[in-house]
């Protein structure tokens, strides 16, 4: 279990999700490559959900030479905001390379050079959570990254929403560990 943290924190922000994971799960936490904003982001960006294409390239090409290096298998990542928008794009760089993914709060990587074309993630895993009151995501991403992943992926996506904004509550925690568990 790879976990990958949001804008302007560091590697420890998703450990409090360690126990949604079984004991024997192997969890780590991957530090972003770019110091910013009192913490760390995998990716500069035009605004918020916006990636910069190059350097979500080079944050995913940072991602993957980690994985890389500690050869594990069967990976599942799980994002949080930054972190979901790059576990999406390395899914979509590389679909089937994961056992699941979990994008919690962020959109996927739209216009920044990872392909989206219909089919894309056929039979792949995805869990997708999201705040409807969430004041960070723009709402346009949150939808337009719920009907990709919903109606052209392919994927087995589970989507839901929460009354919530840009953070995670004990029902995600509940429905992600209950998702995690019915794949594993």
């Amino acid at each position: 279990m790879l976990l990958l943290h949001g804008h302007g924190v560091d590697e420890r922000d998703l450990f409090p999700l360690e126990h949604v994971f079984p004991a024997d799960a192997s969890v780590a936490a991957l530090r972003g490559p770019i110091a910013a904003d009192g913490g760390y982001r995998w990716y500069a960006h035009h605004d918020v959900g916006r990636p910069i294409a190059a350097s979500l390239a080079a944050g995913m090409a940072y991602v993957e030479a980690w994985l890389e290096a500690q050869e594990p298998a069967g990976v599942w990542l799980v994002g949080f905001s930054g972190g979901a928008l790059m576990a999406g794009a390395l899914l979509l760089s590389t679909p089937h390379r994961f056992a699941g993914v979990a994008m919690l709060h962020g959109p996927l990587p739209f216009d920044a050079g990872v392909p989206l074309e219909p089919g894309r993630l056929s039979g792949c895993e995805v869990f997708y959570g999201y705040g409807e009151l969430d004041a960070m995501i723009p709402p346009a991403l949150t939808l337009r990254s719920r009907a990709y992943l919903r109606e052209e992926s392919g994927a087995r996506a589970e989507i839901h929403a929460y009354r919530a904004g840009h953070e995670l509550i004990a029902a995600e925690h509940r429905d992600l560990a209950r998702w995690y568990a019915a794949l594993t």
